[in-house]
């Protein structure tokens, strides 16, 4: 079996193709594809971690839709102030299909 694991982000996330992934929002459009930047690559029982050899890795996913995260709702207040701010934030996501990791 054979997986990478990329950095999407600002976090890492474990794929292997055919894998749908959401990742924060990614430049472009659906149907287009992007290329994810390898950090580590797992070939059965080869695991490369060389900086070197990772960088001719591509892992390659095709853009599926744009999306919006749940709502988180932020609310703060300080007791007997009168000091109330209510908030709240969607993150803006992208899910991508992994097609293709190329050693």
């Amino acid at each position: 079996m054979v997986y990478a694991i990329v950095r999407a982000g600002g976090r890492q996330e474990k794929v292997s193709v055919g894998d749908l992934v959401t990742l924060d929002r990614v430049a472009g459009e659906a149907g287009s594809t992007v290329e994810l930047p390898a950090l580590l690559l797992v070939d059965g029982d080869k695991v490369t971690s060389d900086s070197k050899t990772l960088a001719d890795v591509k892992v390659t996913a095709e853009i599926i839709e744009d999306l919006r995260g749940p709502k988180i709702s932020i609310m703060k207040y300080k007791n007997k102030t009168g000091y109330k701010k209510r908030q709240g934030f969607r993150a803006e996501l992208t899910t991508v299909k992994i097609t293709g990791i190329n050693a």
